[in-house]
């Protein structure tokens, strides 16, 4: 399976050590050239080490797409978010991994599955990839500054079993 992935979740699960999660799930993520720019711009050394090693593996990849669609939004996002939901679209990606809900969606809007960090994580979970999704939501919020709802925690916990 293959995935385009915004900046959010890829530089979330890797602040949290999280990021072979992706690996184990999608033969490839799919990141712009915009994208790799802010991941490298990561402060913090052991998710910048998680990331160099997915690149160099291959698996998360840097990618243009030379023959992006123009994009009639429905409203505003910002270049990165045009950006992924134009490359999902030109390369016809399985999913595009993108955690801001007016980017998310715009996504839909285009027919695109889309997910995000908290289901990433809730499917690790299903798969006993993590022992508990609750640790995982507090170490996004104490590490990575992450902003969960409380109503759309209390639904993931309540999917997880939790």
């Amino acid at each position: 399976m293959r995935a385009v992935s915004n900046t959010s979740p890829l530089s979330n699960l890797a602040i949290i050590g999280r990021l072979e999660l992706l690996a184990r799930r999608y033969t490839e993520v799919i990141i712009l050239p915009e994208v790799a720019r802010e991941l490298a711009a990561l402060t913090h050394s052991a998710a910048q080490k998680q990331l160099q090693c997915a690149l160099a593996q291959g698996w998360l990849r840097v990618e243009t797409a030379t023959s992006m669609p123009p994009l009639s939004l429905p409203f505003p996002l910002d270049d990165g978010e045009s950006a992924a939901i134009a490359l999902a679209l030109a390369l016809k990606a399985d999913v595009l991994l993108i955690d801001e809900k007016r980017g998310r969606i715009a996504a839909r809007a285009f027919g695109l599955a889309v997910g995000g960090l908290l289901g990433e994580l809730l499917h690790a979970r299903h798969r006993a990839w993590i022992p508990t999704l609750r640790d995982e939501i507090t170490r996004l919020r104490q590490e990575a500054g992450f902003f969960v709802d409380v109503e759309i925690e209390r639904f993931i916990l309540s999917q997880a079993g939790e």
